[in-house]
């Protein structure tokens, strides 16, 4: 099979991967292709193969047995983005115990509240414009994050600068750098909590212990945090940019929300689809030959499976390339499949649908203020996000009324 070098594309990739992945996935699911960042590897693009593979153990995350090791295994510890079962079963097991869907739900109010404050800061700039992710897709899910983990006056641009290097690296010395000081941060804060335990998440982390006396250890903990941190708050910015971005460029869908409130949950999951927050599964590797749709893929390959293209596949949604919040979006598979489905999937969910919906509400002549083709977007094929999402608006200020037959509206 030859190569396909996606490095020729630079920047247009970058910015609307999608023609190319329709190109590649109309040759077949599974290519060779060469990337900027690793070299040579295996990308699944079609969304059956995705989903298999997705929930196929032969595709393995653990890459100790390479000879691999990452940053954040190194300088941090495990977690279960890295580990396969039996391993990842343990820590899921435990993590979950803690990180359960009544604690989620018991967010909503505060997610509201955060919400409505950001908004009320947005909405009172005098020149009505704004950078949505800077006012409201940034941080809302990091203080979400940070008040469920108990992180105390996180320094918020620090921050965002080590997360950033973390899922979109701009140098080897930079991501490595980023690495090292969130450690030494992360060090911290754990002893902190053993020392001053709270009723956060990242206390009950410690202090959770299973049926047969198991706990999480120090480098484990270390692993956990920095993966909750990390997933807990990256894929939710991108999911309300990338949400709002699709809605503004489709008027007719924006519309059909704005008349219908009651179609959000659908609009939050077509958006998880059309324009997801992560364009490709971390990596796995096969553990022994792999036939996937006729092609054999060797043992001990690096494997990439390209949510985002799966999740444009006709064979599985019609006119994939449409965005239609009413659509059947059943099987996606933007937060993943199987045993590394997202755990953070309903908190994600929460946010986008609460930040969504009350942008919209406060927001009755929302629209871009720079144009789509010229958005400056994320380097690399982990995440799918712009740096910036420049908006104009109205202003308003707290407790100003908007809709039909007010000011502003």
């Amino acid at each position: 099979m030859d190569t396909v070098d996606l490095t020729v594309y630079g920047e247009e990739f970058t910015a609307d991967p999608y023609p190319f992945y329709t190109r590649l996935r109309e040759m077949g699911p599974v290519h060779r292709v060469r990337t900027a960042d690793v070299g040579e590897l295996w990308l699944i693009v079609g969304h059956d193969q995705a989903r298999a593979a997705l929930a196929d153990t032969r595709f393995a995350k653990d890459s100790r047995a390479l000879g691999w090791m990452s940053y954040d295994e190194e300088l941090l510890g495990r977690h279960m983005l890295v580990s396969d079962p039996p391993e990842h079963t343990r820590l899921r097991k435990l993590v979950a115990r803690e990180f359960t869907g009544r604690r989620v739900e018991e967010l909503a109010p505060r997610v509201e509240e955060i919400t409505a404050g950001l908004l009320d800061a947005m909405l009172a700039r005098p020149d009505g414009t704004a950078d949505l992710v800077e006012a409201l897709a940034y941080p809302l899910p990091i203080t979400v994050i940070c008040e469920l983990l108990g992180v105390p006056d996180l320094d918020r641009e620090a921050f965002r600068a080590w997360s950033n290097e973390v899922v979109a690296p701009t140098g080897p010395e930079a991501e490595r750098r980023a690495f090292e000081e969130l450690a030494a941060y992360l060090h911290e804060l754990i002893e902190d909590k053993r020392c001053a335990p709270g009723d956060d998440l990242m206390s009950a982390l410690i202090r959770t212990t299973s049926e047969d006396g198991d706990r999480l250890s120090r480098p484990e903990l270390s692993g956990m945090a920095f993966l909750l941190l990390i997933a807990g708050h990256e894929t939710t910015v991108n999911l309300i940019s990338n949400g709002v971005r699709a809605l503004l460029t489709h008027p007719d869908q924006l519309a059909l929300l704005r008349a219908d409130m009651d179609l959000i949950d659908g609009a939050v999951e077509e958006m998880l689809r059309y324009d997801g927050p992560v364009e490709t599964a971390t990596f796995r590797f096969t553990t022994e030959p792999v036939d996937v749709a006729g092609t054999l893929i060797p043992a001990r390959e690096p494997v990439l499976v390209a949510l985002a293209a799966a999740d444009r596949d006709p064979g599985r949604f019609p006119e994939a390339d449409r965005f239609d919040i009413r659509r059947d979006t059943r099987g996606h598979v933007a937060f993943g499949h199987g045993l590394h489905f997202c755990l953070g999937a309903p908190l994600a969910r929460l946010e986008g649908r609460v930040a969504v919906r009350a942008l919209l509400e406060r927001c009755p002549d929302l629209a871009l203020d720079a144009d789509p083709a010229k958005l400056d977007w994320l380097p690399g094929m982990l995440m799918r996000g712009v740096r910036r999402l420049p908006v104009r608006f109205t202003p308003t200020f707290p407790g100003t009324p908007t809709g039909p037959g007010t000011p502003g509206a």
